[in-house]
């Protein structure tokens, strides 16, 4: 089976990892802030305050910025669940806006149009890898006098015009084991702002500067020693990880695009797409389903992010949301994601292009 998804761990993380155990400090210690000090250098940022997810760091890089019950927050419906539910664990309401349909990400267009008096910050979602519209999302935040929150977890590495995501506003990222890299479970805020890395780093320790004494409402958030170690040898390695999700991402548009019924993923000239997937979209009047199906019996993994639009799920209906977001909800009827990751060869790439092609012909004679 060609898998979705293969995090790519070698020798070099398992010394990593037992140097740290065999040192007895195994939370959170100088592993942390050594990794924390190199990937604020990668993501061209003063300040990096690591986390235990990525789910943490957007809940306190929000509560750093002091977002709470009344207020709103934009963001998509189109990305998991996270991203609202950390506005949520705030008080605050997230409002969803929809996005645009050849990037799947947020449209500053529906974001102009969600903004009332309560409207306090945005969190685009750079999906894929790709991202967001960073100029036209900056300008409206300016104008409006918005919070930018990004939420980078599935685009480490990506640009826009030049510019490391996570560096517009505040950044989060998660480390979690099918991401561009990996820290086995984790997260990181990246600010240039030293306020709110100082509040991010009391929220994620219980409130405290100083042990045992606590100034403001925390978490146990906190990130080990041992998952430093992992991401500082990662994040030696992401560039070629995203070299090789490129150029797999390259072949595999070469080798699809004469093929009837897909649409093939949309890369904005702007930006610096590192594929954490490679999304197509099956016509409409193609069962998704079948081609999953016959992809799985060919032993071809397959993804479909996300199924069902944040504002469709049972629990945010509960809680009263019944926005029509006509983008959204197609985009989600339509999507596939392929294999893409590193550890593919091109006899692979071959073999998902190949099967592809031959379930497609079946309805494409």
């Amino acid at each position: 089976m060609i898998s979705i998804a293969k995090p790519i761990i070698g020798e070099d993380e398992v010394n990593a990892v037992t140097e740290v155990l065999r040192s007895g400090v195994i939370a959170e210690g100088q592993k942390v802030k050594d990794f924390e000090a190199a990937f604020a250098q990668y993501s061209g940022t003063s300040f990096a305050v690591a986390v235990n997810s990525g789910t943490a760091a957007l809940h306190a890089a929000l509560l750093a910025h002091g977002i709470g019950a009344g207020d709103e927050v934009i963001t998509t419906p189109f990305t998991f669940v996270a991203t609202s539910n950390s506005v949520l664990f705030t008080g605050a309401k997230p409002v969803f806006a929809d996005i645009i349909e050849d990037t799947f990400n947020i449209d500053p267009e529906s974001i102009i149009e969600k903004i009332t008096p309560r409207t306090k910050a945005i969190i685009p979602v750079h999906l894929y890898g790709q991202a967001a519209d960073m100029k036209a999302i900056m300008d409206i935040a300016e104008d409006k006098d918005l919070i930018i929150i990004e939420d980078a977890c599935q685009a480490h590495g990506a640009t826009f015009e030049g510019k490391s995501v996570g560096s517009f506003g505040e950044g989060t990222f998660s480390f979690y084991p099918t991401k561009n890299m990996t820290t086995g479970e984790g997260g990181i805020i990246t600010t240039s702002d030293k306020d709110i890395a100082n509040k991010a780093r009391m929220i994620r320790s219980h409130g405290s500067k100083q042990r045992y004494l606590h100034e403001m409402l925390g978490f146990n958030l906190r990130m080990t020693d041992i998952a430093a170690a992992i991401g500082l040898v990662q994040l030696g390695k992401i560039g070629d990880f995203n070299r090789s999700r490129i150029k797999n991402a390259e072949y595999l548009t070469k080798s699809l695009k004469n093929i009837k019924g897909l649409i093939l993923p949309h890369v904005d000239k702007r930006c610096g797409h590192v594929f954490h997937q490679y999304t197509v979209r099956i016509r409409g009047d193609i069962s998704r389903d079948e081609v999953v199906s016959s992809l799985n019996k060919m032993d071809i993994g397959t993804g479909i992010y996300y199924p069902l639009p944040i504002h469709k799920q049972p629990f945010y209906k509960e809680l009263g949301y019944n926005d029509s977001l006509p983008v959204s909800e197609c985009s989600s009827k339509e999507v596939l994601s392929l294999p893409i990751h590193p550890s593919l060869n091109e006899s692979e790439i071959d073999a998902i292009s190949g099967s592809l092609q031959e379930i497609m012909e079946k309805r494409f004679p």
